[in-house]
This record gives structure tokens, sequence and C-alpha cells, in this order.
């Protein structure tokens, strides 16, 4: 029979928010911490990339590339340049994220194991890691995970990404490529390409799509071939791929599932359901729960979004899935009508009931209230 330990704190799961939770509790002196990772093969996570609005800088030395600028090409018209001054965009790749948590956390009195976790049973006074031999007095549980129930909408943000080497200069650095609405429309939902420049002869190219169901790898395939010869690449070389999906939907993911059992991260709902950021608000997510087990307090995760946020998602998701709304069209005349900085924080969930009702008022009135009264 496999030996029972006992902990303070279990965080299962060393994705972006288990490994931020670990290095912030192992920082702040919190003891009897334990971080179960997967083991290397089919139950560790592929490669990804995580971007964000550059206002947290816990993980600077993590960041792999920064931009000030981001540029929006509407499906007809010209592409327009925007400055982000006071934010930035950065992108984290997902191995020097796990190399800094690596270092950071020899350094802390986290202990690290290995282990398939089959389960976490609660209880009155503890809780269980089945699979892990371990007992603790709380429990924080990444692994991906459903709602609460199914929502009205239920989307997807899918993509897939070629980190490309071109044969000569092609990328401005400077500037990343944030939404390019050239790509043909889905009828409905939104398509759009995606280029992170890290030199003048290497980015990260992406085609994404908001709709039900993903594509199939040869699918992507094509439309990234398209898309790259509307970007008038000259020879490049394909040096790794990324691939992905992400739930857009109304559905709840309730962050308390047991008297002593949380879920954090995507599970814990920190995805922006209309726009399928995660990042930041995983990393809000960690810092709460990390402060409340300092001062001793209920270390709940603290909610993502305000329910303000998620009910305007809930209307933007239910327009683009009835094909209500032209996707391409309002997310590009976001950065059209309204300033740069507005736009950004109302992405990541961060504006005011002003500033939402001026966003809102830039939408189509008469689908919107159609779609509101279908709800």
């Amino acid at each position: 029979m496999l030996a029972v330990d006992t902990a303070r704190v279990v965080v299962v799961g060393a994705g972006a928010a288990g490994l931020s939770l670990a290095c912030r509790l192992g920082e702040q002196g919190t003891e009897g911490v334990v971080l179960v990772r997967a083991p290397a093969g089919e139950h560790s996570a592929p490669e990804r990339t995580w971007c964000s609005w550059g206002s947290d800088s816990y993980w600077a030395d993590a960041v792999s590339a920064r931009w000030e600028r981001v540029s929006v090409q509407p499906h007809g018209g010209s592409a327009r340049t925007y400055a982000l001054a006071p934010l930035d965009y950065t992108m984290i790749r997902s191995r020097d994220y796990e190399r800094v948590a690596a270092e950071r956390l020899a350094r802390t009195s986290v202990r690290c194991v290995e282990a398939v976790v089959a389960g976490v049973d609660d209880g009155p006074n503890e809780a269980v890691v089945q699979g892990a031999g371990l007992r603790a007095d709380w429990v924080f549980d990444t692994r991906p995970a459903a709602p609460a129930r199914p929502g009205r909408v239920a989307l997807l943000q899918h993509f897939r990404g070629w980190f490309v080497r071109t044969s000569e200069d092609a990328f401005d650095p400077s500037v990343a490529g944030l939404m390019d609405f050239r790509p043909p429309q889905p009828p409905r939902g939104v398509a759009f390409g995606y280029v992170l420049p890290t030199s003048p002869r290497e980015a990260l190219v992406e085609y994404t799509e908001f709709s039900r169901t993903a594509l199939t790898t040869a699918q992507y395939e094509k439309a990234l071939a398209g898309y790259t010869a509307l970007l008038g690449l000259p020879p490049y070389e394909v040096v790794a791929a990324e691939q992905g999906a992400i739930p857009m939907t109304d559905a709840r993911f309730p962050r308390r599932v047991g008297r002593r059992v949380f879920r954090l991260g995507a599970a814990g709902g920190a995805t922006r359901p209309s726009t399928g950021y995660t990042f930041s608000a995983a990393q809000r997510q960690a810092a709460g729960v990390a402060a409340a087990l300092r001062k001793g307090g209920d270390p709940c995760p603290p909610a993502a979004y305000s329910r303000r946020h998620l009910w305007m998602d809930a209307l933007l998701l239910r327009a683009l899935d009835d094909g209500a709304i032209d996707g391409a069209d309002f997310l590009a005349g976001l950065f059209e009508r309204h300033p740069t900085e507005r736009v950004l924080r109302f992405l990541d969930g961060a504006t005011s009931p002003v500033e939402d009702l001026a966003v809102m008022a830039s939408a189509p009135k008469t689908v919107m209230m159609r779609t509101m009264l279908r709800r």
C-alpha cells in the first residue's frame, strides 16, 4: 500500500497557474507545500506559448519577447498600428517559464513530486490526493476540468502556429501583428492571423478561429500556407509548431469544489470567455491565494472576472455563434473607436462600468438587443 504523506498545501499540476502558486508560496516562506507534476511523456503538456499585457513583472525574467506596438488589419482597408504605452505585449514560452520556476523553487522549501493524480477527495479536516499518496489541509487542482454544467454557448478558440525562419528580412520586431482579418471568414465566428516577430527573420505565425469545432491538422496547414502567402513572406522554413484549443463558453467554472479543495487557472475560470486570454488572470488568482494563506484567511482563489464582464462576454459569444454580428468588423472597430489602453484593459477584464458601456455602445445596438432578449 502507498504510504500517505501529510502537507499543508498541495498544488496539483505544473502549468502556468500551478507553478505560479508554488513559487509564490515558496518565496513567501509558506511551509509544507508540495507541487505534484505529471511524469514526462503522455501525461505532460506539450510546449506552448502564453501572451499577456505586460502589467505584472513577476515573470519578467521568463519573457522571450516584448512589443510596445501592435497592428490590426481589417478584412477590408489598411492595417493600423497602435502604441500600447503604458502597457506592452509580452510572450512567454513554457520552456522558459518552467526553467525560471525551477530556479525559484530550488531556493525554497517547496517539495516537488511526480505522480499521475487519479482524483482529489475532500474531507472535513483534510483532503486526499489519490495517486500521489498525499493528504493536505488545502489542495489546489489546476488540471483541466469541465464546467459545473454546460453553458448556452460553447465555442472554441482553436489555432495552429508555425515558428518560421525566413531567408531574408521580413518582419518588424517592434510590432506584434495582433489581429489580421484578411483570411476567409467562417459563416459563424471569426478567423484571423497572428504574427509575433522575434527578429527580422523569425516569428510565430498563427491561424486562429473562434468557432464551434476545431479543424484537422491538414486544414490548419492549408490555412497557414494561405496566410503566409497573404503576408508575402520570402522563402522560409518551419522550425517548430504549436496547436491548441481554448474553450470560449458562458458556462461557469467553480473555484471551490470542496471544503478544502479548489480549482485554479483555466479550471477555475481564469480563461476570459470572449478572448481566450488566461495567463494574467491565472497570475492574479495565484497571487490572491498566496496572500490569503500568508494572512491565515480562506484561500479560495479570487474570481478572475466580474459578473458584468462575464455577462458581456456571454452576449458577444451568442452573437458570434448566431452569426448575428460580424466578429472581424467588431474586433477591428474596438481599436479604431476607443483609446488603445481601454481596449487592452477591456480584453483583460479590467475596465470600469463606464468604460464597458462605451465599448458596448460601439457594437451594433439592434443586434445586441436582440441577443440580450434571447438570453
